[in-house]
């Protein structure tokens, strides 16, 4: 690891600390308006705003389907087998009379057109 990795792992680590710090004791009320409760929810007070983050990029990573290399996939069913069709909506090149058309592929197991 380079020297300037390690001084950022450090500060990364002091503001780590400091967050904890600043987390486990009681908030400052900035409103002058009154707080129906006094008590802040403990999971509010122990969680980390990293540790959120953290969760809502994995729930997105999860979302995301991991890309299957080499084959197409439905983006309904997950299934692979698909019948290809031109798209006659879209002329992609035209020489001699003859046109080519985009290809448009539906799905087998649902009937799914992209």
């Amino acid at each position: 690891m380079s020297e300037f990795e390690q001084k950022v792992l450090k500060l990364l680590e002091e503001i780590n600390n400091k967050l904890d710090k600043v987390l486990k004791a009681e908030p400052i009320s900035v409103s002058s308006a009154p707080v129906a409760s006094a008590a802040p929810s403990p999971a509010a007070s122990t969680v980390k705003p990293s540790a959120i983050v953290d969760k809502q990029e994995e729930e997105a990573r999860m979302e995301e389907k991991p890309p299957v290399e080499g084959r197409r996939v439905c983006p309904e069913c997950g299934g692979t087998a698909f019948a290809t069709h031109e798209d006659k909506g879209q002329v992609l090149h035209q020489m001699g009379g003859v046109k080519i058309y985009a290809k448009k592929y539906v799905c087998k197991q649902c009937g799914y057109t992209f």
